[in-house]
Order: structure tokens, then C-alpha cells, then sequence
């Protein structure tokens, strides 16, 4: 069950359980054997989750209860007399070659049972009874490391959770689940009531000054709520999908310190693989660049790489969560040596007096949601915004620029709307403000790219072609923007933290409600400025809905026949990175490491569907390119072109060229009617046979006197002989397009 399917609605699963165990009884029946929560999720993540949506449509009161940094134990009971104990995923074996979760969680219930001088028949014959699985969280630092720290006295299960094993989550309240945890031994998981929605805002605002409750650091809050009767009109993409009465849970997580001690711990596994990649090379500069956007994490990685190789024994089981939280106390420690202790908490949420004016920069790619986050924020609070496409100049970079100087004149905060994609435009603010007074701070909104570039491509060009032509130079009916939008990806310069002030990490991936929601508790919490209301945060996403540009340029000329040939090629362009997917079961083998070395890794692959050299040769002799040519032109101008998925089979290899097998293509959604169907069929028959056995990404080759074209022929003979180097990739499954190139 992905858990990407759980954001659909309607749901395609029977029931939105995440953790679920069945069992066939003697009669050949099914039932639920455990049943975890229903998928939850944070603020903002999921339309029904953002502020506005949780007032419209939860009742009180509101339990908040902490989030435990650990791992997930479901404990029910298989028979009247016996217990059930496992993870999310999976029970413990008796041939495990190693300690698992499940295994972990056994010993812990053991031993509450023995203190409590009950047996495991005991609880089994309750959980039976009351037909209940028992929720916990794994907290125990000497089996498995997370970020945040316990102590000996809450080391062990803390139960959080009662949920009846049925379809539907229903879920004891946390006074029983306090009674349950008292009864049987188990931590209790320390919590509080607030009556309203404004005073869960309120008590968790003041949480995330300092990213802690009574001072103690923590990850954030589960809150326990439940559905309120639907209202006679409703926004059904902003409604919980559960019937009125039902249990609702949502989170609310702090970015701090948790993300950044997060950042620290897999900068430290990424700079031990490159170490144990049999290279012996570790540089912070090969590490990527969203992970050292804070100076703190730019400072931990220098310090980390000096540390491996001073002291490579502290890391040995580092990769197994062994010895996080050590080598990060010495690393705080080291800090403070130097008189430069970390500061691992926010600052307090409120007007940096060092600062006058600001300036929020949006960093982004054409889109992502911009301007449409900008107007609202303009409308909500009152912001200066000016926008570069409004500019006509040819030399348009100085204008825009003293436009921005010119609003921050009459207003304390200025939006300057434009990509700045680039180091240089960012810079361009900073320099044009160095000598302000009052002083200007750069308040970035970064959308960044860390998902694969095809990914980054579809959702924008989705969002260009529903805009159609309310836009002032990118509009669709001009057949450009595809071409448009990958220089903007491929030329994009990540955000370095030393570039501005403060950075709020947008994401790509949301809809307006929850961009725009993300950005006003962003400006609320750095900027000082007072909480909007509910309504005036709706009208300004109503705002941003119903924006026209003040200047629309006119279209230019219809490009000549001789500039305009068309695609080359079609592919499919699978949603995938190929370094993160190949970099584990490829570790140390030397034609990949060179690859890497020399950067030859394909940065945005795809798959060959049909070449126009081949419908040229054809030259009416035969049909089956020019067939697939038109079907793959038909989907790539295709208003709502449908979404493809296909399995990444084996990586394989020579000593020239480097490829990644393709099998079984078909439609990702549900249905299959259309074009994409048409597609699918034919390449199972017709005219694609032949072709889907050769299908391939093309990983890389040793130099560029090797043609990419050669690891066609390099997989075609290593299915029909099995002559090559492989590595099976167990069943990774992509998303992607097809797009003429």
C-alpha cells in the first residue's frame, strides 16, 4: 500500500489503515489481527489538514499528545491466550539473523508483564476480549538511534494508541489509553487538552519558539480531534474523508532543531558511503545542496569529515543508527570550545530589531506558485509586491531592482516576484540594499528542486497549462514552455543559507491553500507580523485564484518552418533520480564510481520510445514507426497528458556504457480508456514487441566517444544471452510521461 495513495481521494484502499495484519481463520474467513492508525498527516500537507479546513470541519476538544522519535509497535492478540507483536511492516521471525523492531518490542511487553507479575495470556485475553490492538512507540537509544535523545527513565514503549480492529479507525480516548498504559506497565505518553482550534494554534506557535515543551526538546504534537457535521456547501478537496463523529488526527512538527540534527545524521551517512564507496573520498562539496542550507550544518560536515578520520572507529555501526546523538554532543561540544556553541533552538517569533525592512525572495522555477502565493500574501498582510514579468525594458534586471528599493520606501516588507533562480539575481537584492537604513533582511520562500527533474516538469507544466494565457510572456497556446521550463530547471542555482537571512522551505508538490497557509505562518513566525484571521487568509488565496497581470504581451511571430522542426525523438521521461536509486546496490562497483567522478550520470533520463530517423527509413515500406510516432504525438500535445508507470528491472553494464532495463509498461491511474490505453496495447503488440524488450535508460558512458545508442544494443544482447555485468534492482516502480525531445 504506497503510502503516496493514501493522499488520494476517494481513497483506492478498502480501508486508510497504515499498519495492518490479516488472518485466515479456520473457517477460511478473513480478519483484521492488527490495526494501526489511520494515515494522519501534518499541517498543510493534505488539503483537509490546513488550519482553515481543521476549523470548518473538526470539533473539540483537542488532545495533544507528544510525537514520539521512534518507531511504530502494534501488540494484539492472535488468540484469546497468545500475543501478536509487530512493527509497521512486518513480525519477528525465528530465523532473523538480526535484533528487529518486532523483537525489540517483544522484550520490552516481557518485561512489563514480569513486573507486573502478569503473562502474556493475561493482556491477550483483554485485547482479545475488547477486540483492541495496542499502539506504542519504540523509544530505546541502545537499540536504534533516532535524532532526538531519551533518557533510561523513558526508554521503553510509550503507548499512545487503542484502536478497535475494524475498517473504520476508531480509537480510545488518551484518558483510557493513560488507564491501559498504567494498568500493563507501559510509558505513558505525556499530553494536554485545549478546547478550541485558536488555542492549538496558539500553545503550538509558542512551542515552536524554541522547538520544545517545558524544556524539552521535541519533534511536535499528535492532536486528536473529531469530524464535525458536514456543513449544506462544501469544498469537498478541503473535507476530511471520514463520515461526522469519526476520529480525526492530524500533526503539527517543528522544523527545529529536529531537522536540522535530521540534516546532520544523513550528512554523516552520505559522507561514510562516499568513505566506504573503496575510494577513501569524503568532500563536503559532493554532499547536496539542500542539506547545507543553515551554517550550522555547513559547519557540522567539515567538523564530521575531520572526525571520521581521526576517530573511524566511533562510526563503525554509524549507519545502523548506532552513535548519532554521541557524535553529535561532541560536535556541540567542539562549538562551544571555540566560543561558537550551536544555536540549536529558533529565536523567539518576533521583530528582529536588527532589521528595519525585508525583502522576501521567492527562489523557484515558472509554476511553482509564485505569484500566486505572493498576491495573497500582499492582500493578507499588506506587503509591497512588485513582479519582473511586469517590466518591459529589455534590460530588465536594473528596473526590477529599483522597483523593489523604490516600494521598500513606503512599505516595511516588499515581495520582489521573480525566480531567482539564479546566485547572481539574489545577489543583485542583496547588494542594491547593503548600505540601507534601517538594515534589510532577505527573507527567502525556496521552492526547491529535490525531486527528480522530470517530476519538477510535469507538475509545472500542468500548472502553465491550466493558467492557459493569464500570464504576461509564458503561456501555453505558444508551444514553448516545455523547452522553457527545463532551462529554468537545468539552469536553476540551489540556495546557499549564507545568501540570505532567514529561509522558508516551500514544496513543490502542494496546492495553493497549503502553499499560501505555509507562507503566512512563515511571516507570522520571523516576521512578527500579527496572526491573519481565518477569512482574511481565504481571501487571500480567493485573491490569488482570481489574479489577472496588469501587462500581457502581446504573442510573438509564429516561428518559421526551418526554426520550428519539431521533436527528434519521443520518450518517456521516468520521475526518477538516478543516483539515489542506484547508489546503494551499486556501492563500490568501479565503472559506476567513475561515472560519478567524471559527473557522466544522466541527469535527466528517459527512455526511447521511437526516433524520426526510423520513421524516415520506413519510407512506406512499413508502418509500425510512423504508427508509434503518431500515438506518442498524440499524447505529447494532449491537453491532460496521461501519467505512465513501468519497473526499473537490472542495471547492466560493460566496460563502455551503463544502462537500466524497462518492463512492463501501463497506465498509472485507474480506468485505461483513451490515448494511454491505445498506447499500452500497441506496445505490447503491433508495433512495440520488439521495441519493449530493448527498452532502457541509458545511466551513462565511459567517455564521450561512446554513443548513448550503444546501450541498446548492450541489452538486447544481455536479455538474449545474459553476456554483461547485472545487479537486479528488486522491483522499483517509476512514474513518467511521454514527451517529444
Amino acid at each position: 500500500m504506497l503510502e503516496q495513495k493514501y493522499y488520494q481521494v476517494p481513497s483506492p484502499f478498502p480501508t486508510l489503515a497504515r499498519g495492518l495484519f490479516t488472518v485466515e481463520d479456520a473457517d477460511g474467513k478473513h480478519r483484521i489481527a492488527v490495526r494501526g492508525y489511520d494515515k494522519f498527516f501534518n499541517i498543510g500537507e493534505v488539503g483537509w489538514t490546513t488550519w482553515p479546513a481543521i476549523e470548518a470541519h473538526t470539533t473539540g476538544p483537542y488532545t495533544l499528545s507528544l510525537k514520539s522519535n521512534g518507531c511504530i509497535i502494534f501488540i494484539a492478540a492472535l488468540t484469546p491466550d497468545k500475543l501478536l507483536i509487530t512493527s509497521k511492516h512486518r513480525m519477528r521471525s525465528t530465523t532473523d539473523d538480526k535484533v528487529t523492531h518486532a523483537g525489540v518490542g517483544e522484550t520490552w511487553v516481557r518485561k512489563y508483564l514480569k513486573d507486573k507479575g502478569r503473562t502474556e495470556a493475561d493482556l491477550a485475553a483483554v485485547l482479545w476480549e475488547k477486540n483492541l490492538t495496542a499502539v506504542a512507540e519504540l523509544c530505546d537509544d541502545s537499540f536504534e538511534e533516532h535524532v532526538l535523545a531519551y533518557p533510561p527513565e523513558l526508554t521503553g514503549l510509550h503507548l499512545h494508541g487503542l484502536n478497535k480492529r475494524t475498517k473504520g479507525f476508531m480509537t480510545a480516548s488518551h484518558a483510557e489509553v493513560d488507564a491501559f498504559a498504567e494498568e500493563w506497565g507501559f510509558i505513558k505518553t505525556v499530553s494536554i487538552e485545549l478546547p478550541t482550534v485558536a488555542a492549538v494554534r496558539a500553545f503550538t506557535a509558542d512551542c515552536a519558539k524554541t522547538g520544545s515543551w517545558n524544556g524539552v526538546p521535541v519533534e511536535g504534537f499528535v492532536v486528536r480531534s473529531h469530524v464535525a457535521p458536514f456543513p449544506p456547501k462544501y469544498d469537498a478537496r478541503s473535507a476530511p474523508p471520514y463520515p461526522a463523529g469519526s476520529s480525526f488526527f492530524f500533526k503539527v512538527k517543528f522544523g527545529e532543531p529536529y531537522m536540522m540534527y535530521r540534516d546532520w545524521r544523513e550528512v554523516t551517512k552520505m559522507l561514510l558511503t562516499m568513505r566506504n564507496s573503496g575510494k577513501g573520498e569524503m568532500s563536503v562539496k559532493k554532499l547536496p545542496q539542500s542539506k547545507m542550507k543553515r551554517a550550522e550544518t555547513a559547519a557540522y560536515a567539515q567538523w564530521v569529515v575531520d572526525e571520521i578520520q581521526r576517530d573511524p572507529a566511533a562510526f563503525a555501526q554509524y549507519t545502523e543508527n548506532k552513535g548519532i546523538i554521541a557524535v553529535r554532543e561532541r560536535f556541540l561540544a567542539h562549538q562551544a570550545s571555540k566560543g561558537e556553541a550551536v544555536a540549536v533552538l529558533p529565536t523567539q517569533s518576533t521583530v528582529d530589531k536588527t532589521f528595519g525592512k525585508t525583502i522576501i525572495v521567492p527562489v523557484a522555477v515558472p509554476g511553482c506558485g509564485k505569484t500566486a502565493v505572493s498576491v495573497a500574501l500582499s492582500h493578507i498582510f499588506g506587503f509591497g509586491h512588485t513582479q519582473s514579468d511586469d517590466v518591459l525594458s529589455k534590460k530588465a534586471a536594473p528596473v526590477f531592482v529599483k522597483n523593489v528599493t523604490d516600494l521598500l520606501k513606503t512599505h516595511d516588507v516588499v515581495i520582489a516576484d521573480k525566480n531567482n533562480h539564479l546566485r547572481q539575481h539574489r545577489e543583485q537584492l542583496r547588494v542594491a540594499t547593503a548600505s540601507s537604513n534601517p538594515p534589510v533582511r532577505l527573507l527567502a520562500l525556496n521552492w526547491s528542486l529535490d525531486v527528480p527533474a522530470a517530476t519538477v516538469h510535469r507538475i509545472c507544466t500542468d500548472r502553465v497549462q491550466a493558467r492557459g494565457t493569464n500570464h504576461q510572456t509564458l503561456r501555453a497556446n505558444l508551444g514553448v514552455h516545455d523547452d522553457v521550463l527545463w532551462f529554468f530547471i537545468t539552469q536553476s542555482e540551489g540556495l546557499a543559507a549564507a545568501e540570505v537571512d532567514e529561509i522558508v522551505e516551500m514544496n513543490l508538490g502542494e496546492g495553493l491553500d497549503e502553499a499560501v497557509q505555509r507562507a503566512v505562518d512563515a511571516c507570522v513566525r520571523v516576521l512578527g507580523v500579527p496572526v491573519p484571521t481565518l477569512e482574511r487568509v481565504k481571501e487571500g488565496v480567493d485573491k490569488a485564484k482570481g489574479y489577472v497581470p496588469a501587462v500581457i504581451r502581446p504573442d510573438p511571430p509564429a516561428p518559421t518552418k526551418s526554426k520550428n522542426k519539431g521533436p527528434r525523438y519521443f520518450a518517456l521521461l521516468p520521475e526518477v533520480d538516478l543516483i539515489q536509486v542506484l547508489g546503494p546496490p551499486l556501492q563500490g562497483t568501479p565503472f559506476w564510481d567513475a561515472l560519478l567522478r567524471a559527473k557522466r550520470v544522466e541527469s535527466r533520463p528517459h527512455v526511447t520510445l521511437v526516433h524520426f530517423s526510423e520513421v524516415e527509413a520506413e519510407k512506406g515500406v512499413g508502418t509500425q514507426a510512423k504508427e508509434l510516432w503518431a500515438r506518442c504525438q498524440e499524447l505529447h500535445s494532449a491537453a491532460a497528458p496521461p501519467l505512465f508507470k513501468f519497473k526499473l528491472g537490472s542495471v547492466v553494464w560493460d566496460d563502455r556504457v551503463m544502462a537500466v532495463t524497462v518492463d512492463g509498461i501501463e497506465l498509472a491511474a485507474e480506468g485505461g480508456a483513451g490515448a494511454g490505453a491505445t498506447f499500452v496495447e500497441g506496445l505490447e503488440g503491433k508495433y512495440g514487441k520488439q521495441r519493449s524488450g530493448e527498452m532502457h535508460i541509458t545511466v551513462g558512458t565511459r567517455d564521450g566517444d561512446v554513443k548513448p545508442v550503444e546501450a541498446r544494443g548492450l541489452v538486447r544482447e544481455w536479455r538474449r544471452t545474459g553476456k554483461a555485468q547485472a545487479v537486479e534492482l528488486n522491483g522499483v516502480v517509476v512514474t513518467g510521461r511521454v514527451k517529444g525531445l
